[in-house]
């Protein structure tokens, strides 16, 4: 695949948004908590992934490469006044089990498991530093070193940002549970 878009070959492309797609579209749309700025967001990955496939030196790193361009992407979309101030954010009911980006197999059942609504929405309400590295650590599996590498910071501060990460779900999941009891 990599060397079919080094070649600039359309079908390349097309089988490279094929199979990175809907990981992409998910990741996106935890971070940026909005499902048309994650359309836009994989939209300009797969953009910049095509001009610059060039500056992939590990072919087998490509999907690596494809979510740093995305999160990188994401951060810059958080970044700018008019996202914070116009647009306060989606819901997390926008991502719905029947949408066509519906995630199939093992994370489809791992997200029901999980009660995806109420997580989705527990992890869109965290601050932006925390929800990268949760969403790239438990939804893209990728290791402590791979995101502070990604992030282009130190393992230390990753270790911390997921520690209390997770302590903010934990207050927010309680309060979901409380919430739902009453």
């Amino acid at each position: 695949m990599v060397t079919g878009l080094k070649n600039r070959d359309e079908s390349a492309l097309r089988l490279l948004m094929n199979e990175y797609g809907d990981i992409l579209l998910r990741t996106a749309f935890l971070l940026v908590r909005d499902r048309q700025a994650a359309e836009e967001v994989v939209q300009d990955t797969f953009i910049q992934a095509y001009r610059h496939i060039d500056q992939l030196k590990q072919p087998d790193k490509l999907k690596s490469w494809l979510l740093q361009i995305m999160t990188n992407r994401c951060r810059m979309k958080q970044r700018t006044w008019s996202w914070r101030h116009i647009f306060p954010g989606g819901r997390a009911d926008d991502l719905t089990a029947d949408d066509e980006y519906a995630a199939s197999g093992a994370e489809e059942m791992v997200m029901k498991d999980l009660d995806s609504y109420a997580l989705v929405h527990a992890v869109q309400q965290l601050d932006y530093i925390y929800r990268e590295c949760i969403v790239l650590f438990y939804f893209q599996e990728m290791s402590i070193q791979e995101i502070a590498q990604q992030i282009e910071t130190r393992e230390n501060t990753i270790k911390s940002r997921l520690s209390r990460g997770r302590q903010q779900l934990r207050v927010l999941w309680e309060r979901e549970e409380l919430h739902d009891r009453a």
